[in-house]
């Protein structure tokens, strides 16, 4: 058996309440992330007091170079993943994405949330309001850190130059408004939405013009695995669509050996309960080859699986290895 040990305090009456100490990056998006969370635990346990941590990660602090070029699987997550190993908090709450699809022995994924919109949007300068990217004069340069959206906005929109740009989500908007160095961001729809800046969306990018990040749109709260209680506390927050939608993507991914620095795309959706489950990998000039089941669980996870192998035998593994080699280079 095990014992935990939680921090605990008293209310003006003298009542005992145990404190649950919640991890989080110090960014606003991931703040007000994790306060959404921490507000839909509140609401199921009053009686639990919670408590915020924010910290800064590797990819809070490396902020002139692209996420491509850094080669650490867990930019976003180590210092907090540390700070749970060391019991310094008791979850923390991650955008899916950022999260490396192996996960540390001894950490588990406790809940996934309902997803946001998981499609990339775009932001348009505001001299070219009304414009969209099929329409942006020849040679626009478009920012965007990521190598997948990259890759596949490249192939789609030829007549369109790509840059990298860096900084979290209040960042990347001043450098689009304050200079005249980018036509427009690529951004995640999701984010855009959770800080209340959806009157920037200029386009919402459809699956036929740019597949989207595996996790991409959804939360994760990850705990450690000995901690049934706190486990038993964050399942409820379990979307069970998104779980399965989720299971494959990271299931895709982690058969491609892949991470955030890979244009791996996926698109997935559940309808009449059937998981449908689209998955590519791009070379980097735009070419492209509630309470679940664990057996829903295992056949999203086969999926994901079977798509990997599928492209591994088309000649993605390849195309993946030849995309870091040009990243080191770089």
């Amino acid at each position: 058996f095990f014992l935990l040990f939680f921090w605990s305090r008293q209310d003006g009456n003298g009542k005992v309440s145990r404190v649950i100490r919640i991890g989080t990056r110090k960014s606003q998006l991931a703040r007000i992330q994790t306060d959404s969370v921490a507000a839909k635990l509140k609401e199921l346990y009053p009686d639990v007091h919670l408590e915020i941590v924010g910290m800064s990660t590797t990819g809070d602090k490396i902020l002139d170079t692209a996420l491509s070029k850094i080669g650490e699987k867990s930019l976003f997550t180590k210092e907090l993943e540390n700070a749970l190993e060391r019991n310094e908090v008791d979850l923390v709450v991650h955008s899916l994405k950022d999260l490396p699809t192996t996960l540390p022995p001894g950490f588990t994924i406790g809940a996934v949330l309902k997803r946001e919109s998981p499609h990339d949007a775009v932001v348009l300068h505001p001299k070219h309001a009304g414009k969209s990217l099929a329409t942006l004069p020849e040679s626009s340069v478009i920012g965007t850190s990521s190598l997948r959206r990259a890759a596949q906005l490249k192939k789609r929109f030829p007549h369109l130059e790509f840059r990298d740009i860096r900084g979290n989500l209040n960042t990347r908007l001043k450098k689009l408004d304050d200079k005249d160095d980018f036509a427009a961001i690529i951004l995640a729809a999701a984010g855009l939405r959770r800080m209340g800046w959806e009157n920037r969306i200029s386009q919402v990018l459809e699956p036929e013009d740019c597949m989207y990040a595996v996790g991409q749109g959804a939360l994760a709260v990850e705990v450690r695995a000995r901690d049934a209680d706190i486990l038993e506390m964050v399942s409820v927050l379990h979307d069970p669509d998104t779980v399965l939608r989720c299971i494959a993507e990271r299931a895709f991914l982690r058969h491609l050996e892949g991470g955030c620095s890979v244009p791996v795309a996926v698109h997935t959706e559940v309808k009449d309960s059937q998981l449908y489950l689209t998955g590519a990998v791009y070379s980097l000039d735009g070419a492209d080859t509630g309470k679940i089941s664990g057996r829903a669980q295992d056949r999203a996870e086969r999926l994901g699986v079977d798509l990997a192998n599928l492209l591994l035998s088309k000649g993605a593994k390849e195309i993946l290895t030849v995309a870091r080699q040009l990243n080191d280079a770089r």
